[in-house]
């Protein structure tokens, strides 16, 4: 009884000592940012919170206009993932629901681009949205991202595990292909969409080069890029400010996670099952 109860609370303190030095960059982050830039410099480095908050946190909204920044990354994080989800739902059914020639070549290709990530192809991804004039636009914002073989191969092998039974079922009933999509494998299909859908939305969110080559105007910039201009800036020795920024940015992100925590957790679980 007593070696439970000991490996039980040598479990807990191990958990809670993991999770604070993993949080620790966050906490440090929340800290500074309601710090003076005094405090913030002073030796040894403080850490309590300091009574500088609301004004870092002003500075940091109206210092680069960060609030037209949060608007700008959420409607394209929402807008990549609509398209980006969608696409990969398609293609995903086509590869494991239809036979047609060239599949396996098909699917190949694919694959392949998994070895060419958007930094490889920028030069020549940039010449594309210039010739169709996408410059500062959400078009070329969001479209060049709908594309995924990472989220195509996820799906696919999650279709893989839907019982045959439930399309030979469908088909006597007589169940349309679109039907038989909508109606059973969606609903199926839920977690999996969640996890998908929060893995992207933060990995667009923390898009920086691209918004940077394809943007031209403040109007069109995004929170990374807003980071950035706040270092640039008159605030660029204040520490206090930045991480306010820094703090503001992780929010959204952040309610994402919550709000799609319970697919995000089924859908990784059913993944290991397989």
């Amino acid at each position: 009884m007593k070696q439970n109860l000991t490996k039980k609370i040598s479990t807990h303190i191990l958990l809670i000592l993991s999770v604070l030095i993993i949080s620790l960059p966050v906490i440090l982050a929340l800290i500074i940012s309601t710090q003076t830039e005094a405090q913030v410099l002073s030796y040894p480095p403080g850490l309590v919170p300091g009574t500088n908050a609301v004004n870092n946190y002003k500075a940091a909204w109206n210092g680069v206009n960060l609030g037209r920044m949060l608007f700008n990354s959420t409607v394209i994080a929402f807008g990549v993932i609509i398209g980006k989800v969608s696409m990969s739902l398609l293609a995903a059914f086509a590869f494991t629901h239809f036979e047609f020639k060239g599949k396996n070549f098909l699917f190949g290709i694919i694959l392949v681009t998994l070895l060419l990530p958007v930094p490889v192809r920028i030069v020549a991804l940039f010449d594309v949205v210039r010739s169709l004039h996408w410059i500062d636009t959400y078009a070329g914002l969001t479209i060049p991202f709908w594309a995924s073989a990472t989220s195509i191969f996820i799906l696919i092998q999650r279709f893989k595990t839907v019982p045959a039974e439930l399309i030979d079922a469908s088909k006597m009933d007589g169940c349309h292909p679109m039907q038989y999509f909508f109606k059973i494998l969606l609903p199926l299909t839920k977690s999996t969409i969640g996890a998908l859908v929060v893995i992207n939305f933060i990995y667009i969110w923390n898009q920086y080069l691209w918004p940077l080559m394809a943007t031209n105007s403040r109007d069109m910039r995004v929170v990374q890029i807003g980071i950035k201009m706040l270092m640039s800036t008159e605030s660029s020795n204040n520490w206090g400010v930045i991480m306010a920024g820094v703090v503001i940015t992780m929010i959204p992100p952040l309610l994402v996670f919550v709000v799609m925590q319970e697919s995000f957790m089924r859908g990784f679980a059913l993944q290991s099952e397989k």
